[in-house]
């Protein structure tokens, strides 16, 4: 996953699709930079990362 860092991602959790670019993975978080802001992604509800093509 961590080549996905700097890249345009989707990230599936089990509430939601967020997509932007894939700032860091952090122990606890997945951290992108989107349109509309920062998110922040508790690791735990992370199902999938993908880069976008």
């Amino acid at each position: 996953m961590y080549e996905l860092i700097g890249k345009e991602v989707e990230v599936n959790t089990t509430e939601t699709l967020y997509r932007g670019v894939l700032v860091e993975i952090g122990e606890n978080e997945v951290h992108l930079q989107s349109e509309t802001g920062w998110v922040v992604v508790p690791l735990e509800k992370v199902v999938d990362i993908k880069e976008l093509s």
